[in-house]
């Protein structure tokens, strides 16, 4: 079914006049009777003064000062048309929003977006990235991917990305530093840390040497380097500036190319990782989101 175009009074009539030459057809198109049409026009000549139409023996002609009208009332009418159009369009595409961290968005998801456009093209996504998510649901209708435990977030959240770590470097930067055999090898080099809330959630340098045994005091003034983002920790080890943990999920990618490569053992941590929370008031597009997620995921 059509939907009905928007009322826009003497306008719509006097366009539909001048493109028909007819106030019955007019009428007709219209739903409206032929004297309610006639009326509206007679109505707008006494306003403007002139006669915009001639009646002839079938239908009515525009007058040159009718014409000069037609032309900017059909204009007008026909741009409001589309812009109506869009407008109701665009409110009907589903819309989808999904709040995770940095890391998760530029190394995981942003990478994969052109797999899910090509299932679901009309889906609009607004990627709500921070530095580090509150662990806690967003918006009623939002999805969120957030770094937690299953004791923190509940049965109802998807463990998407496991915690599952090692150490990672460039090529050039094993070329020139290593072999690393044992851990102790990697606690005697340059490495790049994460900047993390103390404690830090997720394994850092201290906890991934500590699970190994392995002290780092001996072995500091390396020169390390800190950042605030893990997209910047990766940057830097890609640039050889030292050894940084991998997530396996985020790293997966420059891993199987060889622009990083492994340079020890991996450690994981099973219960933790990146959950998928789905809003609480689901929507066929949540829905959707969160299937082609856990796709992706191998879930």
């Amino acid at each position: 079914m059509a939907e009905r175009p928007i009322d826009l009074g003497w306008m719509r009539i006097f366009a539909e006049i001048g493109g028909a030459g007819s106030l019955s057809a007019a009428a007709g198109a219209l739903g409206l009777t032929q004297p309610a049409v006639s009326y509206q026009i007679r109505r707008l000549e006494e306003q403007i003064g002139v006669t915009l139409l001639k009646r002839q023996h079938r239908g009515v002609e525009l007058t040159p000062e009718g014409q000069r009208l037609f032309d900017l009332v059909a204009r007008s009418v026909d741009e409001i048309d589309q812009l109506t159009r869009r407008l109701r369009s665009e409110k009907e595409r589903p819309s989808i929003r999904l709040h995770t961290d940095y890391a998760f968005s530029a190394l995981w998801l942003i990478p994969r977006m052109h797999a899910f456009r090509l299932v679901h093209p009309d889906t609009d996504i607004q990627i709500i990235a921070t530095q580090r998510m509150e662990r806690h649901r967003s918006g009623e209708g939002d999805v969120s991917v957030v770094f937690g435990t299953r004791a923190e977030f509940g049965r109802d959240a998807k463990l998407l990305l496991p915690e599952k770590v090692a150490p990672v470097c460039s090529p050039g930067f094993i070329e020139r530093n290593g072999p690393f055999e044992t851990p102790a090898d990697l606690a005697r080099k340059r490495l790049i840390h994460l900047d993390t809330a103390v404690p830090s959630p997720w394994f850092d340098w201290r906890s991934y040497f500590a699970e190994l045994g392995v002290g780092r005091e001996a072995f500091a003034g390396q020169g390390d380097l800190s950042f605030n983002t893990y997209s910047l920790v990766v940057q830097a080890a890609l640039g050889e500036q030292g050894l940084a943990l991998g997530w396996m999920g985020l790293v997966d990618t420059l891993l199987s190319t060889g622009i990083l490569s492994l340079a020890g053992p991996t450690l994981e941590a099973p219960d933790r990782g990146y959950f998928l929370l789905q809003p609480k008031g689901r929507t066929p597009g949540s829905d959707e989101l969160g299937a082609w997620m856990l796709a992706e995921a191998g879930l």
